[in-house]
């Protein structure tokens, strides 16, 4: 069974960074490609950034890319999110995601299994 436990979350100023990280137990980790989502209150879970099962591949939402790095070590069944220059509009509570694949989706329905979630608030 798989299971996924995000941690990394907190409260900065923006301009801060933040790193963001999801543990994976399970079946071996690499037949999974990975995403992190994020929601805020009263707003869909959006598309954060997503990276292929041995991580050659990443894929980025318009809002992030350039301050956002998805990252995995299949060694060590980890997930990251670095996430630099954070602005207001990125507080939100960030679920990381499992994908049973090697080219993940941008869309939260399609993965199998979710973490609890990490709340990430920055401000003014």
């Amino acid at each position: 069974q798989v299971q996924l436990v995000e941690g990394g979350g907190g409260l900065v100023q923006a301009g801060d960074s933040l790193r963001l990280s999801c543990a994976y137990s399970g079946p071996t980790f690499s037949t999974y490609a990975m995403g992190w989502f994020r929601q805020a209150p009263g707003k869909e879970r959006d598309f954060v950034a997503a990276i292929s099962r041995l991580g050659s591949r990443t894929y980025y939402a318009e809002s992030v890319k350039g301050r956002f790095t998805i990252s995995r070590d299949n060694a060590k069944n980890t997930l990251a999110l670095q996430m630099n220059s954070l602005k207001p509009e990125d507080t939100a509570e960030y679920y990381c995601a499992a994908y049973r694949g090697d080219f993940p989706p941008d869309s939260s329905y399609r993965y199998h299994y979710w973490g609890q979630g990490t709340q990430v608030t920055v401000s003014f």
